[in-house]
């Protein structure tokens, strides 16, 4: 049976519409690619509990307010992704990647596909659509 991992991450936008992504660990999968901050869900959890866990230990910041935005699912050779985008533009605190990993904010039109992993692609085609003013 093919592993499935569900995940929630949130896309961080500050209000000149730049994104806030970190770069994958070398230990982990599909290291070296950019990511957005969030991780896998636990049992019991929703995707939404996820999301304000995980952007908590990562990045440093509690949400005030998110917006869901889709779910995306993909297939890698060795595993099934599903991913809950969640939109987040209200927070206390200002994000840093704190297990030291490289961080950076990049303007939403500007985000690069190809350098996060391919289950990313279609959230940054999204973002690339979406309306910078929800």
């Amino acid at each position: 049976m093919r592993k499935h991992t569900e995940i929630a991450v949130g896309i961080i936008r500050s209000q000149d519409c730049q994104i806030f992504i970190t770069q994958r660990g070398e230990d982990s999968h599909l290291a070296g690619f950019w990511e957005f901050p969030g991780g896998k869900i636990e049992a019991g959890e929703t995707p939404y509990q996820t999301l304000e866990r995980e952007i908590a230990e990562e990045i440093d910041i509690h949400i005030h307010q998110s917006q869901f935005l889709k779910t995306f699912e993909h297939s890698y050779d060795d595993r099934d992704i599903t991913i809950h985008a969640y939109l987040v533009e209200e927070w206390d605190g200002v994000p840093f990647a704190k297990e030291g990993q490289p961080s950076r904010w990049v303007d939403q039109e500007d985000l690069n596909a190809d350098e996060f992993p391919d289950a990313n692609r279609p959230i940054i085609e999204m973002l690339k659509n979406l309306d910078k003013q929800i």
